[in-house]
């Protein structure tokens, strides 16, 4: 699997771009804001329908432009298939699947996978549960790409019960009073419609967020031998890197699946409606969501002791490093095919040593991309054997040469560019 083309529009500091690529490794040069991260980061839109800068679509957009279009032809097994994406913040984007509009823009999912490491991803290590749960879920849905709906639904059943937790807590909250107009209903028969349809909603979230969970385990007990192999690789010491699951279910149910067994779905489920039950009074005094998949955490260890707050900043690289490569290893296994790897500004951030291991890891990748502020930066090995471009003020110079693919690019793309009215239907 490779991309072999990308065309922008109105996205971050491009008016337009046109980027032809070849398998093998590709490296962007350019010093710190001229637009190469902005490159890569298109790729992994097109492949996850997010950034891994920022949490919405309104920066994506150029400063003055209404939407931004992301097109890429990507080849797999010798055929070629153009995704294209419509990003309009405040409104529901679009995408075109082979030049046909698709009745949601998660229908192409799956076309593009990719395994993307950036400075960001040393918050896998340092940063807030919900970026560990976050790399889990992106990486289920590169799997399989189905679990985006799963992971939709239950986003929305928490939405809508933390809204009921607060709207009834006039009703709900021990002791509560308040005062009777003509035509309120009373107050047993008021408290007792929203300890319903809280049930309601209980039995929502456990049915959905079971299967979460399920899945998030089993994609952990593929990935954690992986892990282990690659931190040990890139850092050249056995330090035995892990990975455990903390769950928000009752303490048996957790203990189990944090000794790494995998419950069945109904089992899951039964925990989740009995923890609920359990923290019912926490959950209405405070008015959230106290149990489920969103408040579960990656647990990452060297040896006995967790990796946050203990590992140094070169441990703590390698730990976020053996992830990805894991992530990367398990979805090459899964899919018999090898994802687009994408390097954003890694090497310079890794000794000579950690960068040479590296290098030899990734060497048999169908396609990398690589970006640097300096050239030295990036092993000889990939630079040698692969393709250079030059990144100035949003142009893209071909190892020099002065063939420009910034905004008017003479690349024979096979690629319709009338990308203003491309998208006309498929809105969702």
């Amino acid at each position: 699997m490779h991309v072999r083309h990308l065309t922008l529009k109105d996205f971050r500091s491009y008016p337009s771009a046109e980027l032809a690529l070849t398998p093998g490794v590709t490296t962007l040069v350019g010093l710190n804001g001229q637009g190469k991260t902005n490159l890569v980061e298109a790729v992994g839109y097109l492949a996850t329908l997010g950034s891994h800068r920022v949490a919405t679509d309104q920066p994506l957009v150029r400063f003055g432009a209404a939407q931004a279009i992301v097109r890429g032809a990507v080849v797999r097994d010798d055929r070629e298939t153009m995704v294209e994406l419509e990003i309009t913040p405040g409104r529901a984007n679009r995408a075109r699947l082979g030049r046909s509009p698709v009745a949601r823009p998660r229908d192409v999912l799956g076309t593009l996978r990719t395994v993307l490491f950036a400075p960001e991803d040393l918050a896998l290590v340092k940063g807030d549960p919900s970026e560990r749960r976050r790399f889990l879920d992106d990486l289920l849905v590169q799997r399989q790409p189905r679990w985006s709906g799963v992971r939709s639904d239950y986003d929305k059943v928490v939405k809508q019960r933390n809204a009921l937790l607060k709207s009834a807590a006039p009703v709900l909250r021990k002791g509560a009073r308040r005062q009777s107009r003509p035509g309120d209903q009373p107050l047993d028969e008021a408290r007792e419609a929203a300890l319903h349809t809280l049930d309601v909603w209980n039995d929502h979230l456990a049915t959905v967020g079971s299967q979460l969970v399920y899945a998030r385990l089993r994609l952990l007990r593929d990935l954690v031998p992986d892990l282990s192999e690659c931190y040990d690789a890139v850092s050249a010491a056995a330090s035995n890197a892990r990975a455990t699951y903390k769950s928000s279910l009752h303490e048996d149910l957790a203990k189990q699946i944090a000794a790494g067994e995998v419950p069945e779905i109904d089992e899951l489920r039964r925990g989740m409606l009995e923890t609920l039950e359990q923290v019912r009074t926490t959950e209405i005094e405070r008015g959230i969501s106290l149990v489920g998949p969103h408040r579960d955490d990656l647990v990452l260890s060297l040896g006995e002791l967790p990796a946050k707050g203990y590992a140094s900043h070169g441990e703590s690289w390698s730990f976020a490093l053996g992830l990805k490569l894991a992530a990367y290893r398990l979805l090459r296994r899964d899919l018999g095919d090898d994802p687009v790897l994408v390097l954003d500004d890694v090497f310079s951030e890794l000794d000579s040593g950690r960068r040479d291991r590296l290098a030899a890891l990734i060497a048999d990748c169908e396609q990398v991309l690589i970006t640097a502020a300096v050239g030295a930066d990036v092993p000889a090995v990939l630079r040698e054997n692969g393709t250079t471009y030059a990144v100035q003020l949003g142009q893209v110079d071909v190892g020099g040469s002065g063939a420009v693919a910034g905004a008017a690019a003479d690349v024979d793309t096979d690629v319709d560019t009338d990308v203003d009215s491309s998208l006309d239907s498929g809105d969702e």
